[in-house]
């Protein structure tokens, strides 16, 4: 796996070469993104795909979500996809055009927080994108369990619900999580999903697991539907506007830390801010244990999990063990967190 950025230089355009595939999997926070992205990495398809992802947090952590495989991945950590670092996704577009083997797809998993139209916008705006990579599909995850109370959302003036874009520009929607609701319940989430989107392909999955030849190489996005969706899709002069009140608070130490306090440390915090806490995940050093460890949660369900049980990556021979944590919600008191997790480091 290859983490780098990309050169700046600009680059020609190869007309004689097949477009490149590309995919933008989008779906807000904690519905499954990752998992989805890991299911592909790992899947028989005999496909050379890259991957861009990009965080909404201070601190990357998907870097060592994401499993160990052959696959290119770029990372974007300082911004949202579909505002500050496009410039970025131009230049990644632009490298990877240069290459003399190209690759057969690429994914383009966006931030929770992002709207996914300015991101299809860069195919269709940018000339040299244009030239050489199309849009095959926007695949939406849903978490089945949390969608309805995110659509339900009040926003500010002027800011859109991104769980409803998300949704409203879908081409394939990953109804994931299921086994957490039941079939009442999944009724209702089919119907206001279908009052918002009445196309998209709707597939039911836990885990994400989905039959790969139902998202990738199916040709599903369709820029007439779209211009019926958002009339000034192909305007890049349109305003884009985000919560002001959702942030995020970044942890990076290199010490180990007490499993037992953590846990004790973190179901506080779920439990005191699980309705505003869209997001939380981290990478661990645990203190006696060589594995490297994984912390995610979604609002107030959380989970611990390490390498030692197949989730992740193994802590590398010499590596630095740092531990990475993001909460990602809305008014997130910086100092309090920051000074509460103090305690959970090993004595």
């Amino acid at each position: 796996m290859e983490f780098g950025k990309c050169s700046k230089s600009d680059v020609s355009t190869t007309p004689a070469r097949k477009r490149t595939s590309c995919s933008i999997l989008t779906g807000f926070l904690g519905a499954g993104k990752t998992t989805l992205v890991n299911h592909i990495l790992k899947g028989r398809h005999g496909l050379k795909i890259a991957v861009i992802e990009n965080e909404f947090g201070e601190v990357g952590v998907d870097d060592a979500i994401v499993m160990e495989t052959e696959e290119e991945v770029f990372e974007m950590n300082n911004g949202c996809i579909c505002c500050t670092v496009r410039g970025d996704l131009l230049r990644i577009f632009k490298k990877l055009s240069k290459r003399a083997t190209p690759f057969d797809h690429i994914l383009i998993e966006t931030t929770g927080l992002a709207d996914p139209a300015p991101v299809a916008q860069t195919f269709f705006v940018d000339e040299q994108v244009k030239a050489n990579y199309e849009l095959d599909a926007i695949i939406t995850v849903v978490d089945s369990y949390h969608i309805l109370p995110h659509l339900a959302e009040q926003k500010p003036e002027g800011v859109e619900n991104e769980s409803e874009e998300q949704l409203a520009f879908a081409d394939k929607i990953i109804l994931n999580k299921i086994d957490l609701v039941n079939d009442d319940e999944k009724a209702v989430v089919i119907e206001t999903i279908r009052k918002i989107n009445k196309f998209a392909d709707i597939i039911e999955t836990q885990h994400s697991e989905v039959d790969l030849k139902r998202i990738l190489g199916v040709k599903a996005f369709d820029l007439s539907r779209v211009l019926q969706v958002e009339k000034d899709f192909l305007d890049t002069e349109g305003e884009h506007m985000h919560d002001d009140s959702v942030g995020s608070v970044g942890i990076e130490f290199d010490g180990k830390l007490d499993l037992a306090l953590l846990n004790a440390w973190l179901s506080k915090m779920l439990r005191e801010n699980g309705v505003d806490l869209f997001r939380s995940k981290g990478v661990l050093n645990v203190a006696g244990s060589d594995a490297r460890h994984i912390f995610q949660g979604v609002h107030m369900l959380m989970g611990i999990s390490s390498s030692a049980d197949g989730i992740g990556r193994p802590w590398g021979e010499g590596e630095r063990r740092t531990n990475r944590l993001v909460f990602i919600g809305r008014k997130l008191n910086r100092e309090e967190i920051m000074a509460s997790f103090k305690a959970c480091v090993a004595k």
